[in-house]
């Protein structure tokens, strides 16, 4: 049992409750391991998170291990998720695994609404509330801080406002520090949390209340941010606003908004590692990161367009709202067919290149970009293959080798004892060949070489045989991750398709390249030859002679 500490009035500041480890672990393909619960809960300890809801004890054994030995730490409170006794508060399981655990706050779940004391308790409304506060007073016993989940508050409020704020007084008077305002169902709008919390401010201290809003409506940050304008102090969310079905309220997107936008105080001491912590958890947890994700996503402070450039050479502050690098996030002007001189310039001077005296250059540069752009190619994600772009345009990219011939086949033959079927039910198997003739310098390479992974990873493996004498350097460039999208699909068969590439090397950097065709496999070749053009203008390498 941890020991009690004394509750002091902490309304002075907003407190940031994170219930990524047992909210966020209702998401739809989401499964935390005990080691993905303790890395995740160290992240959050060392961002400045003031509470971190590890789970639930006795709901699961991966919870049960995480209580049964919990993370030290620096100033996170580690909380227990529970409910309300089912049972006689000093004899119910479900609570006592919780007391028992050695944190030294718990969050107690009860029902506030009368529909559901009545259909899925099955109780009496009286007996609803001395439940809650039985649980909350055994719990808090001892000095241990009580935080209190009011689920349905705002469904059972419409329904029943005497209640439900009975309800949320019982556990007031039982001695829970905080009382959370849930609307679990997600369908509550903003201006009715607002109204809602106004009104039970009369009865109930400001600085008592929390929120923990779900995004059914698509409304979770903006209920959030309208319950904090109307006092609430205590803030419940996830990381990335993951939760079950449509999400809970993003703290990614929230904490900035509220430290940035309102001038609120909170425990965050560095909110540059913001972007790096929500990155870093899609990793964990194998997610998609959503690009467009607010203060924090790769396209956050991404400028397309010709007119924004402009502007921004002038003031970025014309086209941003923050400066991206207090999150963490970096700014991009990108080059596309909606790109003006600007981005063009902007793009050259990132590069290193002195635009001045070379309006021509700028200029073919600009409208082969547009041309290409027009025919399926995109730099928007492959700036490596527009960096390559420029630079050739500018007299400035070595011509590292030229390819002579190439020719890839894939046959398939019957495999004995292979368990893939065919459509016909009978078993085979693949075997990709690539030839290629490449001029480096004044030496000619001819070679063959067969690709374990099919027709791509064959060119790949003969590029690098003929390459690799000439440029040992090339041995460090691994290929990271290979994306295709069909262009124009009404075309069937005759439609261009889009290859991006990506790829990295020892020193950690990484770039994307860029092909298309009406063939994917040539669409492949020429995003495969520009990332290793890039990575030998990256490391200087000369031309052999």
């Amino acid at each position: 049992m941890p020991k009690p500490s004394k509750q002091k009035d902490l309304s002075d500041r907003l407190y940031l409750f994170d219930t990524t480890l047992r909210d966020g672990a209702q998401t739809l393909g989401v499964d935390f391991s005990l080691e993905d619960k303790q890395r995740i809960a160290k992240r959050l300890d060392a961002f400045g998170m003031d509470y971190i809801e590890g789970g639930w004890p006795g709901a699961n054994p991966v919870d049960d291990a995480f209580f049964a030995d919990p993370i030290k730490t620096k100033r996170a409170r580690l909380t227990a998720f529970t409910m309300t006794a089912r049972h006689a508060a000093a004899n119910d399981p479900g609570l006592a695994a919780a007391i028992n655990s050695d944190v030294p706050v718990l969050c107690i779940v009860g029902k506030t609404w009368d529909f559901h004391v009545k259909v899925s308790l099955g109780i009496s409304r009286e007996e609803n509330l001395t439940r809650i506060h039985d649980s909350v007073a055994h719990s808090a016993r001892d000095g241990r801080e009580v935080v209190f989940d009011c689920e349905h508050f705002f469904d059972g409020y419409h329904h029943d406002p005497s209640y439900t704020l009975a309800c949320a007084q019982a556990a007031i008077d039982a001695g829970a520090r905080w009382v959370v305002l849930c609307d679990t169902n997600g369908g509550t709008l903003p201006w009715q949390i607002e109204k809602v919390i106004s009104e039970i401010a009369k009865t109930i201290p400001i600085n008592r209340l929390g929120i923990h809003t779900h995004n059914d409506t698509g409304n979770a940050n903006a209920n959030t941010l309208v319950a904090v304008r109307a006092g609430v102090r205590h803030i419940q969310g996830t990381l990335n606003g993951i939760g079950e079905r449509c999400g809970n309220a993003d703290l990614c997107a929230l904490i900035p908004t509220l430290i940035l936008k309102q001038g609120l105080k909170t425990g965050i001491k560095d909110l540059t590692a913001l972007t790096d912590l929500s990155r870093w958890f899609d990793i964990q947890m194998n997610l998609p990161s959503d690009p467009g994700r607010a203060y924090v996503g790769e396209r956050a402070f991404v400028h397309k367009g010709g007119l924004h450039a402009s502007a921004m050479a002038k003031d970025v502050s014309t086209y941003e709202h923050i400066d991206p690098a207090v999150v963490g996030n970096a700014r991009a002007i990108v080059v596309s067919s909606q790109a003006g001189r600007s981005n063009v310039l902007s793009r050259l001077k990132a590069y290193g290149l002195d635009a001045q005296g070379h309006e021509t250059q700028v200029r073919t540069l600009l409208d082969i970009v547009k041309e290409r752009e027009s025919k399926g190619y995109s730099y928007d994600g492959a700036d490596a293959s527009f960096e390559l772009l420029a630079r050739h345009a500018f007299g400035q990219l070595p011509a590292f080798f030229e390819i002579e011939k190439y020719r890839v086949s894939d046959e398939m033959r019957k495999a004995k004892g292979s368990i893939q079927q065919s459509a016909t039910g009978q078993t085979a198997d693949h075997e990709s060949e690539a030839v290629v003739i490449v001029r480096v310098g004044k030496t000619r390479y001819h070679e063959v070489a067969s690709g374990q992974n099919g027709p791509v990873d064959a060119l790949d493996t003969v590029m690098r045989r003929a390459l690799e004498p000439a440029y040992p350097t090339l041995c460090n460039a691994q290929l990271s991750d290979y994306r295709v999208r069909i262009l124009r699909s009404e075309e069937g068969t005759a439609a261009y398709t889009r290859v991006v590439i990506e790829s990295h090397d020892e020193k950690g950097q990484v770039w994307a390249t860029v092909g298309v065709s009406s063939d994917i496999l040539k669409a492949s070749f020429q995003a495969l030859c520009d990332s290793y053009a890039y990575k030998l203008f990256i490391d200087g390498q000369a031309v052999p002679s």
